[in-house]
């Protein structure tokens, strides 16, 4: 379909930008031009997925929808034991309550929010190890989404049997989209399988990692994306994926696992909270579309044509002067907000900064991927800033065209022009958990 963008004025959308209290996530669709907020749940299903809606079977029990969606997922995963649910975040909800609690640890190459949430919500801890080589944004490392597996092995020493589970995420997403190897994949694997520690691959983007595997590891490049993917499940335990990403579709998601004592304690989660264990809150029609998605998803003109926009995005940005993580991961291209404004101190967000002046200024959505998304404060409510102060720009799938990013890198012309004027944001008013999603600012 053909959505209408609605252009506005810089003064109006000052106006609209007051009112959504400096928050991005508050702001009204129909007044955001390019909307590069999120890649999950915004993509453009094909006529293939459209068709196969209209087979929905809506069955409370055993739908023909559920047997279709269960082959698709089985075939890919090699999981027995696969529970649908309506998003990702709700297949997180049911594994790690389950998994998690207090004096409980989980360890990951990054956890997004979600995740993090999610697994403090229940009282454990969620600890990031990324490979050093993620700390420089310039460099032409190929995996910086790895997993630092000496690290993983001093946290197996230090805390033992209170380790509930590694989460290994690809594309790495807080990471700055960055891929994870399978070189990577195998040494965390064998490490896990050692010390008898569960390993859950967080795969809601699996297709744009098996791309990158396949064309930088000279192992994989006869593979086709779909047998990379599937090997890279072989090594994990189970998978938690929102179909919202690569698989194509506005809603949806499972959790798939090999143990069936572990999938049936979550079916029970599952059941009371999400719906019965052949529909888990998605209807026939989503598990449709899904179905169709984690197909077309491997195709090689598509993945090639998704990976090489992103880049298109990060290489003119990064050529007219704007900082940004290099090179670019496959959904999303992030900006090194702290160094654009180097003059506005990590209290005061430059992350937040940054997505205020693309929308000001052209009407772009972006996200803070920095010390408002992941700050903490110590006890005496100081600032405990996150590593990085980024700004993501999530690319919806079969939307836009490049006249639309010749657009969004135009406006970044704008904004390196009026950066030293730049100011910073305070937060007035915020919520225990994701405080991100609702938080409101003020200007400094």
């Amino acid at each position: 379909m053909v959505e209408p963008i609605k252009v506005t004025t810089q003064k109006e959308r000052e106006q609209h930008l007051q009112k959504a209290h400096f928050n991005p996530f508050l702001l009204q669709s129909q007044h955001v031009l390019i909307d590069l907020l999120t890649d999950s749940g915004t993509s453009a299903m094909s006529q293939n997925q459209w068709a196969a809606m209209m087979q929905g079977d809506e069955s409370y029990a055993g739908a023909r929808s559920w047997q279709k969606f269960y082959k698709a997922v089985h075939n890919l995963t090699g999981f027995e034991y696969i529970l649908p649910t309506h998003q990702g975040r709700a297949a997180e909800r049911i594994l790690y309550t389950y998994l998690g609690g207090k004096g409980k640890v989980f360890i990951s190459n990054t956890h997004f929010d979600t995740t993090r949430a999610n697994i403090e919500f229940s009282g454990a801890q969620a600890i990031d190890i990324p490979i050093e080589e993620a700390k420089d944004f310039n460099s032409d490392y190929p995996f910086k989404g790895n997993l630092d597996t000496e690290k993983l092995k001093q946290l197996f020493k230090r805390h033992k049997k209170n380790i509930a589970a590694v989460i290994v995420t690809v594309t790495n997403n807080s990471g700055g989209g960055q891929p994870v190897s399978m070189q990577n994949m195998k040494e965390v694997s064998a490490i896990c399988k050692k010390n008898k520690i569960l390993l859950i691959l967080d795969c809601c983007r699996i297709a744009e990692n098996s791309y990158f595997v396949k064309h930088r590891e000279k192992k994989y490049a006869k593979h086709s994306y779909k047998e990379i993917a599937m090997e890279m499940f072989s090594l994990a335990d189970g998978c938690i994926m929102s179909a919202k990403k690569d698989a194509l579709v506005n809603m949806g998601g499972f959790l798939a696992i090999a143990d069936k004592e572990l999938a049936d304690a979550c079916m029970s989660l599952l059941i009371i909270t999400e719906g019965f264990s052949t529909y888990g809150g998605l209807s026939g029609r989503d598990m449709e579309a899904i179905a169709v998605g984690l197909e077309e998803v491997f195709e090689a003109d598509y993945l090639n044509y998704r990976i090489k926009s992103t880049a298109y995005l990060c290489d003119h940005i990064k050529k007219i002067g704007i900082p940004v993580l290099y090179p670019a991961g496959g959904h999303a291209v992030y900006v090194d907000a702290k160094k654009l404004y180097p003059h506005i101190p990590v209290e005061q967000y430059p992350g937040q900064a940054l997505v205020c002046a693309l929308y000001e200024i052209g009407g772009i959505r972006s996200v803070e991927i920095g010390s408002v998304m992941f700050g903490k404060y110590d006890k005496n409510k100081k600032l405990i800033p996150a590593t990085n102060e980024l700004v993501r720009l999530a690319i919806p799938r079969r939307v836009y065209t490049q006249s639309h990013i010749d657009y969004v890198i135009e406006v970044f012309g704008e904004v390196l022009k009026q950066s030293k004027n730049a100011k910073g944001l305070k937060i007035i008013r915020e919520p225990a958990f994701l405080r991100h999603f609702t938080a409101h600012f003020e200007m400094i």
